[in-house]
C-alpha cells in the first residue's frame, strides 16, 4: 500500500467538462478520484466551480496555467486559485524561445520569479510541467534542469510528466528519485511506442485553452493509453515517488483511442487500486 492521493487532470475529459461538468465531475468521484487537477473552467467562475466540487466531495489539488496569465491579471489570477482550493500552479509548458540559451529566457526567468512570489505569497506553490523537448540539452544540462535551477527549488517545483520523461530516453523512477523531497505532485500516463524520442507527438496548450497543431505520430507509434495498459513501468514509478516523499499521483491521458475519455480514467484508477494507491 502507498501513501499518496490520486487525483485526475481534467484534460482528459475536457470535452465532458465542456459539456456537463456537474456530470462529469460527478462520474470523476464515483470512479474513485478524490482530487482533480483542472486545465482551464469552461466560462465558470471561481465560486460556480468550488460549489461543484463542494458538491461532489472532490478537492482541487492543483491547475495547469500559463504563467502570463497572472503578469497580466496579477492577484485577480490568484484569487481564482484561492476560491477553488488550489495549492499548486503548475506552468503546463513553456516554448524553446524562453529556455536556457535562447534570447527570452532572461525575461522569462525574471517574469516567473514574481509570478512564483506572488503565488506563493497567497500560499500557492508553482510548479513547472515537462514535456520531451525541456530533455533537450544546453551546454550538456537538461533545459528542464536550467529552468529550475535559474527560478530556485523554494519559487518553482518540477511536476513530472513520467510519459515524457520515459519518452524523451530518460528513465522516469531514476529522474523521480533525483528530485527526492521536489516532486509533491506527479503525472501518471501511460503510452505505447515503437520509437522513443521521435520528434514532438502532443498538442501544446495556450492560455486560452485552444489546442495547437499536433505533430504526425506515424514515424513513433506513439498512441496514449489508460494506465497499466502501456510501457511504463508503473511499480518501480510509484516506489520511486513513495521514496521521494510525492504526496499527490495525478492521472492523464491527453488523448484516448482504445475507450472513451470517462472510461479510460476509470480503467486507470483501477490499475492503481490493484497496486495498492
Amino acid at each position: 500500500m502507498y501513501d499518496m492521493k490520486v487525483g485526475l487532470q481534467l484534460y482528459s475529459i475536457r470535452d465532458d467538462m465542456e459539456k456537463d461538468m456537474d456530470a462529469a465531475l460527478a462520474a470523476v468521484k464515483e470512479m474513485g478520484y478524490d482530487y482533480v487537477e483542472f486545465a482551464g473552467y469552461f466560462g465558470k467562475t471561481a465560486e460556480e466551480v468550488a460549489a461543484l466540487l463542494k458538491k461532489h466531495d472532490l478537492k482541487c489539488i492543483s491547475v495547469h496555467q500559463t504563467y502570463d496569465l497572472f503578469v497580466k491579471e496579477g492577484q485577480a489570477a490568484v484569487d481564482y486559485l484561492k476560491t477553488i482550493g488550489a495549492q499548486y500552479s503548475a506552468i503546463p509548458w513553456m516554448g524553446l524561445e524562453f529556455h536556457k540559451g535562447a534570447e527570452d529566457h532572461d525575461k522569462a526567468v525574471e517574469d516567473i520569479k514574481k509570478v512564483a512570489e506572488l503565488l506563493k505569497k497567497n500560499g500557492i506553490q508553482l510548479l513547472y510541467h515537462n514535456h520531451d523537448f525541456e530533455f533537450n540539452k544546453y551546454e550538456d544540462k537538461y533545459l528542464l534542469e536550467w529552468l529550475l535551477e535559474d527560478i530556485g527549488s523554494e519559487l518553482m517545483m518540477p511536476e513530472l510528466d513520467t510519459c515524457w520523461v520515459h519518452y524523451a530516453g530518460v528513465e522516469p523512477a531514476g529522474y523521480v528519485r533525483k528530485f527526492a523531497g521536489r516532486v509533491p505532485v506527479l503525472h501518471l500516463k501511460d503510452f505505447v511506442c515503437e520509437k522513443l524520442g521521435g520528434g514532438p507527438v502532443y498538442a501544446l496548450i495556450s492560455s486560452d485553452g485552444t489546442e495547437g497543431k499536433k505533430a504526425s505520430r506515424e514515424d513513433t507509434g506513439f498512441d496514449f493509453r489508460p494506465c497499466g495498459d502501456g510501457i511504463q513501468d508503473f511499480k518501480a514509478i510509484l516506489d520511486a515517488a513513495a521514496d521521494a516523499g510525492t504526496e499527490y499521483l495525478i492521472v492523464e491521458q491527453d488523448a484516448c483511442n482504445t475507450a472513451t475519455p470517462l472510461e479510460s480514467a476509470k480503467k486507470s484508477r483501477e490499475y492503481l487500486k490493484s497496486l495498492g494507491v
